[in-house]
């Protein structure tokens, strides 16, 4: 069968999206990874699906599944491009956009000039919530990473988070150490791990190594996650401008109790058919 899809990103970060509110097909993981493929299929960090809602107050359910075929809580780059999408498929004419997702349920706007600002709902700090090893909750926990001992942060956008502060990004280990802090025994379920340099109270830089992808040119969940460990560590204010590999993104975060406010841009790249 021919399946129709987009092909979009969120800075960088690239997703094939399918609506499967028309069409209807299984999507295991080994044809997920071979559509992930760059050089023989479609190529992309996250697969997006459109489906209808299980919960009848939501618009919609939005499923995401990384390049390795497995499925994940929460993408806010992905996020963007699903209500971009939404609205250019005219699956919905309004631009606040209710969608349920495995993280929890999340609300999207689309804001005057395009650009889409996403509530991704309260952070998850205790350790269960993470799900990370920890006694309880502390702000900073050890870590030991390829024999060295590193201070981190440990925090849930949906999607489990280790927040490393660096000097600079560019000399960061993150090829390195992005695979070892992925797979850390301390994240049972794995995580994205994020180098963090602090420009200033109102600006970071940042780079992350996705669980299941590698490192990718934005994550959404990441920039959210950085601003939250910067904030609870007493480093960054509440509006922080994350500059990524990809581009920018505005987070707002006003403390515990607030939900995490990101806003940034979606593309639609190209419309296409690819046979199953």
């Amino acid at each position: 069968m021919l399946l129709h899809f987009t092909k979009m990103h969120g800075l960088g970060n690239d997703f094939m999206v399918i609506d499967m509110v028309s069409q209807n097909v299984r999507l295991p993981p080994e044809k997920i990874r071979r559509l992930a493929d760059r050089r023989f299929g479609v190529g992309f960090d996250q697969l997006l699906l459109v489906e209808p809602p299980t919960n009848p107050d939501m618009d919609f359910r939005y499923r995401i599944f990384n390049a390795d075929g497995s499925e994940v809580e929460q993408c806010g780059n992905g996020a963007r491009c699903f209500a971009k999408f939404v609205r250019d498929k005219r699956l919905i004419g309004r631009d606040r956009i209710r969608v349920q997702t495995a993280g929890g349920n999340i609300e999207l706007t689309i804001e005057d000039n395009g650009d889409v600002t996403v509530d991704m709902g309260l952070p998850r700090l205790e350790p269960e919530q993470i799900p990370y090893t920890a006694d309880e909750r502390e702000e900073t926990y050890l870590m030991e990473v390829d024999d060295d001992i590193i201070e981190m942060s440990a925090v849930s956008m949906g999607n489990p988070h280790c927040v490393y502060v660096v000097d600079d990004t560019q000399t960061a280990p993150v090829e390195k150490w992005g695979p070892l802090i992925e797979a850390h025994p301390d994240f049972p379920r794995k995580c994205n791990a994020g180098f963090m340099q602090i420009v200033s109270r109102e600006e970071i830089n940042l780079r992350v190594f996705e669980r299941g992808v590698g490192e990718t040119m934005a994550c959404g969940t990441g920039a959210c996650a950085a601003v939250v460990a910067g904030r609870l560590r007493g480093l960054l204010d509440a509006h922080v401008k994350v500059n990524l590999p990809g581009g920018s993104l505005s987070i707002y975060w006003a403390g515990e109790s607030s939900p995490v406010m990101m806003t940034g841009p979606a593309t639609r790249v190209y419309e296409g058919y690819t046979r199953l």
